[in-house]
């Protein structure tokens, strides 16, 4: 406890005695250890990209923090475990807390206050979609000689054909346009009655190659396809974006059989889907091997965002869950494979987010990055590579202007310079500061699993509406954020409020419609997809693809597990 507080009291006095919140370099970075340890000759240092990588980004969706192995969980994952050890592990990374907003700055490098998607997801009956005046990652690689392709799920957005993922950068698209939907027959309904079909080639439903087959297998048998068709000589950005762990929660019985011994329901079910992904990754690796890519690559692993306790995902030791500001819902698991790391089978704790992979990624790619993008990001790649500091020094989590549900929020509350109303979070250096209402805010053991539930009678609870609108974190020092600090240092938190208050002015106005009617499938041949007509067209333009090929009547689900047939059989 005395170190706890030795620490958060030394971060209090460096920022209040210098003003700024600037990084402490007194102290030598990892790469200088290593040469002074090891008496290492920077001239013959391994791992130099001497020509453009393949870069594969692989990201899960909903994967909790805790449930990979190397945090100590209970569900097994050693393809992971094992690229993640010959790597680069991420300690201190950073997502969003629901599933666009990850998504968008990932592809833009922009904070959702610059793209106007600071408010909820992008839901499947809205007219809306990542601004089309953004520049995408995929642009930014097909400029510089890749080949772009996009597997899994997109949700971004599809209301107009503008918005589709192959109008944004990739070469081809096999996957789904929404947040979520059967895994086997990859339908979803967004309310009663409004349904449709969710399964893309490029710019078509997918009918021919609904097999039932479970998503997690069908999409690595379609990234297993693309490596076997292209030349490995030529640079390639796959970009793997797996339904799963994200409910519904189904997964092969033989996955489901290795977790018996889960008696929660869901658990069980979100560990037996966690497990085939798993396997899904390790066929990935074995198909880049396989077909010459492998040794000129960068993989990069990620969640979107936390675990959903309800839906079996668990982020102890950290607060709260998916959809929350708290440390559960927005620290993520993420690491990077690559022969080019400079330094393996280390952890990083330099501050990331998930932006920074737009700089990273076009840099490596020997792309060109425009002054007038104005990014959010970082290039990181030293960071992670050579263990350098970090150029980042602060987050901005969100700031969503029309969540203003805080009961005792104010202006007053925020000491004239934030209305404590609105909810959002900002990280700088060691502290982190939240405003309005963060969200559920549990710490939820692992125990929680052992019956149906989780049990909340294993949670430590916490009440949020006890007159509060501010809190202060020393994330180094109580990164569990157990210890509210913001009484103790006024000034620590007026000075973030002021940084708020600085990115709010550049805030671009939130993009949030009602739902459009003519979204519905029913109007589409029963397919979820891009329904906006531009007024100029005439009206009597060919009716759509969708529409003419005749629905095939669906087959049997198939429970064939997730580790599919070579490529080219």
């Amino acid at each position: 406890m005395l170190h706890l507080v030795v620490l958060i009291a030394f971060s209090a006095l460096n920022i209040l005695s210098h003003g700024t919140m600037s990084w402490d370099t007194a102290h030598p970075t990892f790469e200088e250890q290593q040469t002074l340890e090891q008496g290492l000759d920077k001239q013959v240092l391994q791992g130099e990209i001497g020509r453009q990588p393949h870069i594969i980004f692989i990201l899960a969706d909903d994967q909790g923090y805790r449930d990979i192995g190397y945090h100590g969980s209970e569900i097994k994952t050693p393809t992971l475990d094992k690229l993640a050890s010959e790597g680069v592990k991420l300690e201190n990374y950073y997502v969003q807390p629901i599933c666009s907003p990850s998504r968008s700055q990932f592809i833009t490098g922009k904070y959702q206050i610059h793209t106007g998607l600071q408010h909820s997801i992008i839901r499947p009956s809205q007219p809306n979609c990542l601004p089309l005046d953004n520049v995408t990652l995929p642009q930014k690689l097909k400029n510089a000689g890749y080949a772009t392709h996009m597997v899994g799920k997109w949700h971004l957005g599809f209301y107009r054909k503008e918005c589709m993922p192959t109008q944004r950068g990739f070469d081809s698209f096999f996957g789904s346009l929404l947040g979520s939907g059967d895994y086997y027959n990859h339908y979803k309904c967004d309310s009663p009655g409004i349904c449709g079909y969710d399964l893309y080639e490029n710019d078509n439903a997918a009918w021919e190659h609904d097999n039932g087959i479970y998503s997690t297998e069908m999409y690595t048998q379609r990234v297993q396809h693309i490596l076997a068709m292209h030349n490995p000589k030529k640079p390639i950005f796959l970009y793997v974006a797996y339904q799963a762990v994200h409910s519904p929660l189904q997964a092969p019985g033989n996955y489901v059989d290795h977790y018996r011994s889960i008696t929660n329901e869901n658990r069980r079910r979100y560990a037996a889907m966690l497990s085939c992904l798993d396997d899904a990754v390790s066929n990935v690796t074995i198909a880049l091997k396989k077909y010459g890519f492998y040794e000129n690559s960068v993989i990069i692993y990620s969640s979107d965002n936390g675990g959903q306790p309800m839906a079996g995902g668990n982020n102890w030791p950290l607060r709260g869950s998916k959809g929350t500001y708290w440390e559960g819902g927005i620290r993520a698991v993420g690491f990077v494979h690559s022969p080019f790391l400079r330094n393996k089978g280390y952890v990083c704790r330099e501050l990331i987010h998930i932006t920074d992979w737009f700089p990273t990624l076009v840099t490596l790619a020997e792309g060109e990055i425009d002054e007038g993008i104005h990014l959010d990001g970082y290039d990181i790649w030293e960071t992670i590579s050579e263990g350098k500091r970090s150029p980042r020094v602060d987050i901005l989590h969100n700031i969503d202007p029309m969540y203003t549900k805080a009961r005792n929020g104010s202006w007053a509350a925020g000491f004239g310079i934030w209305n404590t109303a609105i909810q959002s979070a900002i990280r700088t250096k060691d502290w982190k500061l939240l405003t309005g209402n963060p969200g559920y805010g549990d710490w939820i053991p692992p125990q929680s699993f052992i019956n149906m539930g989780p049990n909340r009678f294993h949670n430590e609870r916490v009440t949020l509406y006890n007159g509060k609108s501010i809190w202060l974190f020393n994330i180094t020092a109580d990164p569990y954020e157990r210890f509210d600090l913001s009484d103790k240092y006024p000034d620590i938190v007026k000075q973030l409020l002021r940084r708020l208050a600085q990115y709010n002015k550049t805030a671009v106005p939130v993009r949030y419609p009602p739902k459009d009617p003519r979204s519905n499938p029913k109007l589409n041949g029963g397919v979820w997809g891009p329904w906006y007509k531009d007024k100029k067209k005439k009206s009597n333009t060919k009716k759509s693809k969708n529409k003419s090929k005749k629905k095939p009547k669906h087959r049997k689900q198939q429970y064939s597990g997730c580790r599919p047939p070579p490529a080219d059989s």
